[in-house]
């Protein structure tokens, strides 16, 4: 109808219009009326919302993610900023490097930071805190690291401005990319996040890289959710990726591509660390070694969840330490960048590698470890895998990592849950319980 309306208003000949009519005349001057109303209407509007109600404004999610933070309108900047970054970005092992550790008040990367600090490499960490889980326990582990001499910058790898400036005060050798969002099932209800962070984050952080002089090398998480639904197990580098059961698995696929595209047009060095459910002190409490921990001290009912026809769900639960001596080794075999101020000079290296435990151990075995560490009996129930993108079970082939790498895991689970629930009692106050 629109384009009816339009060929009605074209000239029958050119340079001839047609007679208006006293009707048309009449439709016209009601029209005009019309469109003047409404343009006053939505200028009030706008006049309303942008200049009437700042406070209704400022606490709309846009306005309050910390992800569109600025320079211009942070805290954080200044002369005392400066000195802090570069006392904690400064190398004190004659071999060290300069590494800044994105996501680093999360758990993998607390560990990560505090393991390069303490064999003499400078770190600067960025991180910005938000609330996918408790706030608290990442500003503890912000604590920690600011025992050993690590500063985390809060702020966001979506604010560019922020991430150029820190290239400016330190020439990083590397980067150690962990911020992202995290978690399968959460990407149901915000899949934003996922994109946000995982894809455009990633692309934010590339950019600025391909961009400093000299490019450093970069070692970035991807997961091994990036299997997908794949059957063949132990899971290998070369198998295939394209079938991912999740969104998360998605961005993760998705961010593995980038890098390569990065590493092709720009020379820009770069690993890529599908880890395997790794858990450990100060872990992440949506993971289920983590809140089955907290629910069986509370004597609350837990999920044990099988697939079709009672099948087994199982993981390749890998320590903390083990995932570190993975990322340090990672970062100690990246080779340099060979791109200058964006522009490739050469092939550049590019890499990916599985770090598992290669020991699945079945979700309901995990529970019987907790109940002999906490000398409580579970409440179990048991259901249905649902389809919310979890996989069945995962399986690490690592022979490419230990060629590599000399990645070699020691960690065994029974080992590992005793060092977090030893851990997760301390922290939460719990210490009448001992753990044998």
């Amino acid at each position: 109808m629109s384009q009816m309306k339009h060929i009605d208003n074209i000239p029958s000949t050119p340079g001839k219009f047609k007679e208006k009519s006293p009707y048309n005349r009449l439709r016209l001057h009601f029209s005009l009326t019309k469109l003047t109303f409404w343009s006053f209407v939505f200028l009030g509007l706008i006049f309303v919302f942008f200049f009437r109600s700042p406070s209704s404004s400022s606490s709309s999610p846009a306005a309050s993610d910390l992800s569109r933070r600025s320079l211009r309108t942070s805290s954080y900047d200044g002369p005392a900023w400066e000195k802090r970054i570069k006392a904690s970005a400064k190398v004190r092992s004659h071999s060290g490097i300069s590494v800044l550790v994105t996501g680093a008040a999360g758990f993998v990367g607390t560990h990560v930071s505090a393991a390069l600090k303490r064999r003499g490499d400078g770190v600067v960490g960025l991180d910005n805190f938000n609330d996918y889980y408790d706030p608290t326990l990442k500003r503890a582990r912000q604590a920690l690291l600011e025992r050993v001499g690590v500063y985390i910058v809060e702020g966001d790898i979506n604010d560019v401005a922020l991430l150029k400036k820190l290239f400016d005060i330190v020439q990083f050798s590397h980067v150690m990319h962990l911020a992202a969002q995290a978690g399968v099932r959460y990407a149901m209800e915000n899949p934003g996040s996922y994109v946000h962070s995982n894809i455009a984050g990633l692309v934010n952080v590339l950019e600025v890289c391909k961009n400093a002089n000299p490019q450093p090398a970069i070692v970035w998480a991807s997961s091994s959710s990036v299997y997908g639904l794949n059957t063949k197990v132990p899971f290998s580098e070369k198998d295939r990726t394209d079938q991912p059961a999740s969104l998360y698995a998605a961005t993760k696929k998705a961010g593995e591509e980038i890098a390569h595209t990065y590493n092709h047009i720009y020379g820009l060095s770069l690993t890529g660390l599908r880890f395997f459910t790794v858990y450990g002190p100060w872990g992440r409490p949506d993971m289920a070694y983590f809140f089955f921990t907290r629910d069986i001290l509370k004597g609350k009912s837990i999920p044990i969840f099988e697939a079709a026809n009672h099948g087994t769900v199982a993981r390749d639960f890998t320590y903390i330490d083990d995932i570190v001596k993975g990322c340090l080794a990672a970062l100690d075999t990246g080779e340099k960048s060979t791109g200058s101020g964006g522009k490739k000079k050469g092939p550049a290296q590019l890499r990916v590698f599985n770090l598992g435990n290669t020991s699945p151990v079945p979700v309901s075995d995990l529970v019987s470890i907790l109940e002999r560490l906490l000398k409580v009996k579970a409440k179990r129930s048991v259901m249905k895998l649902p389809r919310n993108g979890d996989v069945q079970f995962t399986h690490a082939n690592i022979s490419f990592a230990k060629r590599e790498l000399g990645y070699k895991p020691t960690t065994d689970l029974q080992t590992g849950l005793k060092k977090f629930v030893r851990w997760y009692l301390s922290y939460y106050g719990d210490g009448k319980k001992s753990v044998q």
